[in-house]
């Protein structure tokens, strides 16, 4: 199966791409789990009378400016939609990038971009301020936590508790197992999608996850033994 699923548009109405995208631990978080966005981007396009022609999933644990560079189905889709000649639909703005140099990229590769949240009247100007918003909005909040740590520590506050650290153990491997559980939630629907088109083998699972782009929890390839240890989760 492809990277996309692709469907063939029944009405007249001007095709579109979708994509959705969660990072290691954001399913069911703020309602950007992969279900969330499908339905999002469903009920948007069907306002707007557009059909969904093909639809890209991505696992992407990496941030920054860089982040294209890790992106291969959003590369996928960018290319899927050149050659339809229509938009991609994003549930929000940042399943794309709080980035503003990210989203300029995006801008740069001349395919128009729709977002659900922004509604689909928002030029690509307007995606750039938003972008800007969001971005200054996270420095502004990490640049409070710096200042208030800073004037805790400077109060004699002793940050941490490194006398403790039975108990830190405990919760760094209670994040750690979180974690993997948000991953492995991630990607069994794909896993699933890959079962339900024929591919049934550990194998082939496998080199199908690898030819999308989607990435294990460490970042590296799939192989039958990573498939099947996913799987075997509780």
């Amino acid at each position: 199966m492809d990277a996309a699923r692709a469907k063939t548009p029944k009405t007249s109405k001007t095709p579109a791409v979708a994509y959705l995208r969660v990072s290691t631990d954001a399913q069911g978080r703020s309602g950007l789990g992969l279900e969330a966005q499908r339905k999002r981007i469903a009920d948007f396009c069907q306002a707007e009378g557009l059909e969904i022609a093909a639809e890209h999933v991505e696992v992407e644990t990496g941030k920054g400016a860089d982040a294209l560079d890790r992106r291969p189905i959003l590369r996928t889709a960018l290319a899927e939609a050149k050659r339809l000649k229509c938009s991609i639909v994003a549930a929000k703005l940042d399943r794309l990038s709080r980035d503003v140099h990210f989203i300029s990229g995006l801008m740069a590769q001349r395919v128009p971009f729709l977002v659900c949240e922004l509604g689909a009247d928002v030029d690509p100007f307007m995606l750039h301020i938003y972008a800007a918003l969001a971005e200054k909005e996270r420095a502004m909040i990490s640049e409070r936590t710096r200042a208030a740590l800073a004037a805790k520590k400077k109060e004699g506050v002793k940050l941490g508790n490194p006398t403790n650290l039975a108990e830190a153990a405990k919760v760094g491997a209670k994040r750690n197992m979180a974690k993997a559980d948000g991953f492995a939630a991630n990607v069994l629907p794909i896993i699933r999608e890959i079962e339900n088109a024929g591919v049934t083998t550990l194998v082939g699972i496998a080199k199908t996850l690898n030819v999308r782009g989607v990435r294990t929890a460490r970042g590296g390839q799939w192989y039958p033994t990573t498939v099947r240890n996913l799987k075997c989760r509780p």
